[in-house]
C-alpha cells in the first residue's frame, strides 16, 4: 500500500481557509472584513512560502499573518463598526446581579477544575468561541483585541478613541459575561455564598 501523496503548500492553505475565516469573523464581526483579511493572509503567504520554516505548525503561522491583518483591517474600518442593539454603554445587567451592594460577589464562582486541561479540549474551546460570539459587539470586540490579539490598552484606547477606564469598564462586563456564560454551559452552577 502506498500512502497518499503529501499534500502541496496550496492545499494545505486551502485546508485551513475555514478555520481561519472563523477566526477573522470572531475578531472583525463583520464577513466582507474577514474574508478580506484571510484572503490578504492566503496571499502574503504565497508570496513568501519560504518564510514559514517549519518552526511551528502552518496553522499557527498562518494566524500570526493573520493577527496583523485583523489589526490592519480594524485600523482601516475602526470607525464603520456599527453599534447592535445589544450594545449599550449604562448599567450592566450583570453588575447588578453579580455582586453585593458591599462589591463582593454575590455568588461564589464555581470550582473549574483543571483549566489548562480544559483548553485542551477541543470541545472546550467551542463553547468558548460561542461564549465570546454572544457578547454585545462593543465588549466582544475590545476583549478580542487585548486578549486574542494582543494589542495594548494604549493602543486599543488610541484606535477606539476611549478612555482606559471606559476600556477597563467594557472589559470587565465582557469578562463577567464569559465566566457566567461558561460556568452556565461547560463549568457546576455557581453555589451562592453564605
Amino acid at each position: 500500500m502506498s500512502s497518499p501523496p503529501a499534500l502541496t503548500f496550496e492545499q494545505q492553505l486551502i485546508s485551513h481557509h475555514d478555520y481561519l475565516l472563523r477566526f477573522a469573523q470572531l475578531q472583525l464581526r463583520n464577513r466582507a472584513w474577514a474574508e478580506d483579511a484571510v484572503s490578504e493572509t492566503v496571499l502574503a503567504a504565497l508570496a513568501k512560502p519560504q518564510a514559514f520554516q517549519s518552526r511551528s505548525q502552518l496553522k499557527t503561522w498562518l494566524v500570526g499573518i493573520l493577527k496583523h491583518k485583523v489589526i490592519d483591517m480594524l485600523r482601516l474600518h475602526g470607525r464603520e463598526i456599527s453599534m447592535g442593539p445589544q450594545d449599550d454603554d449604562g448599567a450592566d445587567l450583570l453588575d447588578l446581579i453579580g455582586f453585593k451592594p458591599d462589591g463582593h460577589f454575590a455568588h461564589m464562582p464555581a470550582d473549574w477544575g483543571n483549566p489548562e486541561q480544559d483548553l485542551r479540549s477541543q470541545q472546550f474551546l467551542k463553547i468558548m468561541d460561542t461564549c465570546v460570539e454572544k457578547l454585545p459587539t462593543t465588549q466582544g470586540r475590545l476583549f478580542l483585541m487585548r486578549e486574542w490579539l494582543e494589542l495594548s490598552v494604549d493602543d486599543i484606547c488610541k484606535e477606539l478613541g476611549l478612555t482606559a477606564t471606559n476600556l477597563y469598564v467594557q472589559l470587565h462586563r465582557a469578562r463577567l459575561r464569559l465566566r457566567e456564560c461558561l460556568e452556565l454551559n461547560w463549568f457546576a452552577t455557581p453555589q451562592r455564598l453564605p
